[in-house]
């Protein structure tokens, strides 16, 4: 601006001199005739006229002060009345909370003494100034829509953790969230409430009545006749629970919502606002009035094109205004009431921000005229209350009142100055800004208009049994499809709308992130770069102070507007420089994790602590990367660590106990408490009254390791680099390719998104699915209902009358969900933010495959980039559906292919240490092999990946999560097995529907390319199939025995004839027992169809010893399963609720596919051996093969001749599971076993008790031990060698086993 320059002159400490008489010959001023009229129209009588020519003053610079002040004199005698203590009301003229004794439990009140947070049960607290007559009002501004009671109480109200606000007499409240009125006892009134909503309190102590409003529409009286005379006066009061949060408007600030005939507590700073508003009126007299010199008169301007132009006359007339208007600019109630009122109707007009230069021109003034002090204050508390009216406008069908007020935002912000001073100091730091990215969700779709912007509604009504949305789409009828079409037209409405906000919201980043702005210091991008390392730096450090965390609902939209913003800086990057990358091939570098130019804070690692990393690693970041690590900074690295071990133990120790339940939340507690945004510096406890003047200074909590405070100091040249420095990109390893990528400072944002993800967005898209949910069951129970109208019997009006007045709860229901759920779509669920997830999973894939050829350094990366890849794939597959599908997002085939690809090589990682995240990815690649997509994309990645992922699938399940990796097994086996096609098992099918969308349910898609890669891992590798085998067995062994164990447990506490609940945490654990035991079979069935000379190959050193501990085990658990009226079966019989999934279907059919394919399925040879083991052993009984077709013992039909009606179990029943080939195959099994067992039986010789191994008593002597000459049966001892190498009898090592034959007695 061309006047700054020559305008320092006249700056209000200066300005004065121009008052000499030497002064006025200044060249620029004009002719004293010209500005005595200039003065005159400027500053006009309180009336707006002016006196005759004739009688007025003549005005000059000289005496234009003291003309002023009488200007402003005017009225103010009138005025001084209302400055005496106002009659009704007794208190300070300041009204605040009362911190000092008015509150009851644990409170967090903001530095501004109005905003405050819950901290324990049910605190309470009262203001400082009460009301005994008149008419009087107070506003609350609800920050968090959970349980509250707002209104008044007397000073004789005693409170506790139980009872608050309307729990006693004397006191009476509304509480929104459970829309009811207290006053001892409770009634319904009024609404719901939603963060967002204002509230009004008006008593009326005339009337003696108490009213609430809602966003300025009343709610009614709530309570009439209350106590009232000598003694009796009331106070506004709140009491909350914890973690809720709302801020207080007395009167400091103008009302939002006044109400004629009611009086704030606070009164307005009415001589000042009368003051401000006359300075405003000669401000506008100046931009309106020109000056032509050459002409020599006065001329209207067009005020939106004004501009100072170095105009010494406007400029000392400025100069006089400001003199007495900067000061009252640091006020907030004139800063809402008279500067944003005026700057927002400059932008009334309509048009772009950008068509209103008036706005920068009037920053530049300021910044020009009034001291620093005073316009960093006025800066602070616009920006405050732009805010405030932002999140607490009511949602209106155009959304205009929340476009009006980010118009302004984007023009405050549009000026350089005014820009950087606030994102160093306001924005993030003292107002969170991130407030100004979300868009809240309306609860009363009725107030927000979208039932005019959505007159119709739709919803889904063609369902499953499972609940789920059909996916065969029947014809729907013509109504059906007119309804659903303006439905969707109704939505594409309201999205137009929205996107206007949304791109409002995205400028304003835009200029955040401007990085060309490098007048007067450091870009406005690298002040934001600091600021937002240290906002995620603090949601990631409290996870478990809710107080301080960013909402997980703004950082939703704030993700997305983040990422608009970034990728429109990164694209503009690649044109201006054609070798960069383009925003869909972006990702982060390796370096950044391990050069120490971006801080992780604490976050772990993939290869644990980075202080452990950077001792093990030093020497490959030397050699690979060329970073070398100081050992006296590792030194100290160490001593910090313990010296911050020390100090949080000695402060421990030093504060009350009280303190501890709160962490940090002295030094930085809630910002989303107030909507005054300020820091809450007290801690109110009726506990710890000490905490206010805690022992230790409240700085030395805010301790900040010298490596955060150096990232802070970081500059442009830091992170930018220059002149050969690479900035963030340090240390680049040789597997990178040397190819600019873009901005390093946009990196750096980049990373930040991934990481606000992990932090919170992910939880909250599954939480605001719940809405979806909600529709479905209505649209269940409005389908049934109507289901149940049509076939009621015309005789039973009663029951007609009362199905038709649930269909219209439902119908009334649905409509309200429909049209929320609209906006939730729009807002939340929408294709362009389904495209912002899918490019972010994206970016984590190819962040990890670069991160993942460096070899060691993958290490250094942190955990959050594997788990949001993983979780943004599910959010993708989960949340959008079915408004939106994934197979329409480009790429997304080779999407899948390569997030396979990482699960299947890093599942089982050497490099990746963390159990959590080992098991997140073993269970990522679980859910993957459920669905055939995901499957198939599994299949396409290249063999030599799909044969090491196989293996480490077969690796032995001891010392790992053996359960995630059998699931695995059983549904690449599923769909192939003996009886094994099945989603539900058949006796659940009657049972309450299941969320068809679970992994566990879904159809069987067995996947014979990776069986083919099992079995020729099972025949080459002679060690692999053994170790694998004895370790299922093992495991198999274990589940089934604990399962029995607990059953036993169940069936004893149901035969009690006390009653006597068994505990549901046990009915869980037996079940999932018995499913575990029901997959390991499973996996055993597997194992022997695929490579059945594993056991049936004695050539082989381990197959006879694993068919007879196979043998074994399945004779165990066929004879606990099948015997008649036993354990088992009475255990079913009970039908206990969470042990649903425990039947004889799943684990016979299981037993019955193995016994087939050993005896049935295989060559002759094969046959015989695995019939001579399996009779051999001495647990086999022939009746545990009979009852699998339903052949019960003679006695027990004798036994059970009276009960004809019991059915007994037998496979010939499930038809539709069996086929009747297989049924065949079992027909054949059971009478092979039959004539078997009866010519084994002719042919047994006795055994003398002598030659039986000591240990099992099954089988002859037929090995001996070296060196002690102890002696089993050959089964027994190499059983034994799997996992010990003692003797068992007298534990000395084993160094060799002998064939031992009895020799010939003489």
């Amino acid at each position: 601006m061309t006047s700054r320059g020559a305008g320092t002159a006249f700056s209000r400490k200066n300005y004065r001199l121009s008052t000499e008489p030497e002064k006025s010959k200044v060249t620029g001023i004009v002719n004293s005739r010209l500005l005595n009229d200039y003065l005159h129209r400027v500053f006009t009588n309180a009336d707006g006229n002016q006196p005759a020519a004739a009688y007025r003053k003549h005005l000059t610079f000289q005496n234009l002060q003291e003309h002023l002040e009488r200007l402003l004199a005017e009225e103010n005698g009138s005025e001084d009345s209302r400055d005496q203590v106002a009659e009704g009301r007794l208190g300070p003229s300041t009204v605040v909370l009362d911190h000092t004794s008015g509150f009851e439990g644990l409170l967090l009140v903001d530095d501004d003494l109005l905003g405050v947070i819950g901290h324990s049960n049910f605190g309470s607290i009262r203001a400082t100034t009460c009301v005994y007559k008149g008419k009087w009002i107070y506003e609350v501004l609800i920050s968090s829509q959970g349980l509250m009671q707002i209104g008044w109480c007397t000073l004789n109200c005693r409170f506790n953790q139980e009872e608050g606000v309307g729990d006693t007499p004397d006191s009476y409240a509304y509480d929104g969230n459970r829309v009811r009125k207290w006053n001892v006892t409770t009634t319904n009134y009024g609404k719901s409430w939603a963060a967002g909503d204002i509230v009004s309190c008006l008593i009326d102590l005339d009337e003696g009545t108490i009213a609430f409003c809602l966003n300025g529409i009343s709610l009614g009286t709530a309570f009439d006749n209350i106590t009232r005379g000598a003694g009796m006066a009331y106070f506004p009061a709140i009491s909350l629970s914890f973690k809720e949060s709302v801020a207080f408007n007395f009167g400091s600030r103008p009302l939002r919502y006044p109400v004629e005939g009611y009086r704030p507590l606070q009164d307005p700073p009415a001589a000042d606002l009368v003051k401000a508003c006359k300075l405003l009126g000669y401000l506008k007299n100046v931009i309106h009035i020109g000056i032509d010199v050459t002409e020599g008169k006065l001329v209207e301007k067009d005020t939106s094109m004004w501009q100072l132009q170095g105009e010494p006359t406007v400029l000392i007339t400025l100069a006089h205004i400001f003199n007495y208007f900067s000061p009252l600019m640091c006020k907030v109630y004139l800063v809402e009431d008279v500067l944003m009122t005026f700057l927002l109707s400059i932008l009334e007009r309509g048009g772009a921000v950008d068509a209103h230069p008036l706005i920068q021109q009037l920053l530049d003034l300021m910044w020009l005229l009034m001291e620093e002090y005073e316009v960093h204050e006025c800066l602070k508390q616009l920006l405050m209350s732009l805010l405030r009216a932002y999140r607490f406008s009511p949602i209106i069908p155009d959304l205009g009142l929340q476009i009006h007020y980010l118009r302004l935002t984007i023009a405050v912000l549009k000026h350089e100055k005014s820009r950087k001073y606030l994102l160093s100091n306001v924005l993030f730091d003292v107002l969170r800004s991130v407030v100004f990215f979300y868009i809240k969700s309306p609860l009363r779709v009725e107030e927000a208009g979208l039932q005019e912007l959505i007159p119709t509604t739709w919803w889904p009504n063609r369902f499953t049994k499972e609940g789920k949305e059909s996916k065969e789409v029947k014809e729907e009828s013509a109504e059906e499809r007119l309804r659903r079409r303006a439905y969707e037209r109704g939505c594409q409405r309201l999205k137009k709308r929205i996107e206007v906000v949304e791109g409002l919201q995205v400028q304003i980043l835009k200029l955040l992130l401007n990085n060309k702005d490098r007048g007067g210091g450091e870009a406005s991008r690298y002040i934001f770069l600091n600021k937002f390392r240290k906002f995620l730096q603090e949601n990631a450090s409290n996870r478990g102070n809710l107080t301080v965390l960013c909402p997980p609902e703004y950082m939703v939209c704030f993700l997305h507007r983040l990422i608009a913003a970034l990728r429109f800086f990164w694209d503009g990057h690649k044109v201006k420089t054609p070798a960069a990358l383009n925003s869909e091939e972006a990702y982060i570098p390796p370096q950044l994790f391990y050069n120490g130019k971006v801080d992780y804070f604490d976050l772990q690692r993939l290869g644990g602590l980075l202080s452990h990393l950077k001792k093990t690693l030093k020497d490959d970041l030397a050699a690979k990367a060329n970073v070398l690590i100081d050992p006296a900074e590792l030194q100290a690295v160490t001593m910090d660590d313990l010296d911050e071990d020390e100090e949080s133990a000695t402060s421990a120790a030093q504060r009350p106990s009280a303190a501890l339940a709160i962490g940090g939340a002295l030094a930085r507690p809630g910002w989303l408490s107030s909507p005054t945004l300020g820091r809450a510096n007290r801690f109110l406890s009726t506990a710890a009254v000490s905490l206010m003047n805690p022992r230790r200074p409240l700085g030395t909590l805010e301790k900040i390791k010298v490596r955060t405070l150096s990232v802070e100091q970081r500059t442009e040249e830091d992170i930018e680099g220059s002149h050969g420095n690479e900035g963030l990109l340090l240390g680049r390893p040789p597997e990178e390719p040397d190819q600019p990528i873009t901005e390093n400072s946009l990196l750096e944002i980049l990373d930040g998104i991934v990481m606000m993800y992990n932090l919170s967005v992910h939880q909250q898209l599954g939480k605001m699915v719940g809405v979806s949910d909600d529709v479905n069951e209505y649209a269940m129970a409005l389908k049934d209902t109507e289901e149940k109208i049509s076939r009621c019997p015309k005789r039973r009006r009663d029951i007609h009358e009362e199905l038709l007045k649930s269909q219209k709860v439902f119908s009334e229901k649905l409509n309200h969900l429909s049209r929320r759920l609209a906006w939730i779509n729009v807002t939340i669920y929408s294709k362009e933010k389904m495209q912002d997830i899918y490019w972010l999973l994206r970016v984590c894939i190819r962040t990890i495959e670069h991160g993942d050829r460096t070899g060691s350094l993958f290490a250094f990366m942190p955990e959050f980039y594997l788990s949001v890849a993983m979780n943004s794939y599910s959010a993708l597959k989960n949340y959008f559906s079915p408004v939106n599908s994934m197979e329409e997002l480009p790429g997304y085939e080779e999407t899948l292919m390569r997030l396979a690809a990482i699960l299947a090589k890093h599942f089982a990682d050497s490099r990746i240490v963390g159990t959590d995240i080992r098991d997140s990815l073993m269970q990522a690649l679980a859910s993957y092999v459920c669905y055939p997509h995901s499957l198939r994309a599994v299949e396409r990645i290249p063999e030599e990946q799909r044969i090491s992922m196989m293996k480490n699938l077969l690796a032995p399940y001891e010392q790992r999560p053996w359960a995630q990796t059998n699931w695995i097994l059983v549904r690449l086996w599923r769909g192939c097995g003996f009886g094994y096609r099945y989603t539900r098992l058949p006796h659940l099918l009657k049972t309450k529907p299941e969320d068809a969308s679970l992994p566990s349910l879904q159809k069987p898609c067995p996947s014979t390319l990776l069986q083919r890669h099992m079995a020729d891992l099972l025949h080459s590798d002679r060690d692999l199939a053994p170790s694998f085998l004895n370790s299922v067995l093992n495991q198999l062994n274990w589940a089934f025995s604990e399962f029995i164990g607990m059953i036993q447990e169940i069936q004893q506490a149901a035969e009690r004839l006390e009653r006597n609940f068994v505990d549901s945490r046990q009915l869980k654990v037996c079940a999932t027992c018995f499913d575990l035991s029901v997959s390991l079979l499973r996996v055993l069935e597997m194992t022997v169809t695929l490579a059945p000379e594993i056991f049936l190959d004695w050539n082989r050193p381990s197959s006879e010893l694993l068919l007879r501990r196979l043998a074994q085990l399945l004779n165990q658990v066929l004879n606990r399963v099948t015997a008649e009226r036993n354990l088992f079966d009475r255990v079913v019989n009970l039908r206990l609720p969470g042990l649903e999934s425990v039947d004889h279907y799943p684990i016979l059919v299981a037993v019955t596919g193995i016994l087939v394919r050993l005896l049935v399925d295989t060559d002759v040879q094969g046959a015989e051996r695995a019939t001579a083991v399996l009779l051999a052993d001495p647990c086999f009984q022939l009746r545990s093969i009979q009852y699998l077709l339903g052949h019960a013992e003679p006695l027990a039909l004798a036994a059970a001749a009276p009960a004809t009606d019991k059915r007994h179990f037998s496979l010939h029943t499930y038809t539709e599971y069996i086929s009747a080939e297989e049924l065949a195959k079992v027909d054949k099994m059971l009478s092979h076993l039959s004539e078997e067992s009866k010519q084994a039986a002719a042919t047994t010789l006795p055994t003398s008790e002598e030659d039986l191994c000591p240990i099992c008593y099954a089988h002859p002597i037929s090995a001996i031990f070296r060196p002690c000459s102890h002696k089993s049966c050959k089964a027994c001892i190499n059983q034994h060698l799997m996992n010990n190498k003692d003797c068992f009898f007298c534990k000395a090592t084993i160094t060799g086993v002998d064939d031992f034959t009895k020799p010939p007695s003489s």
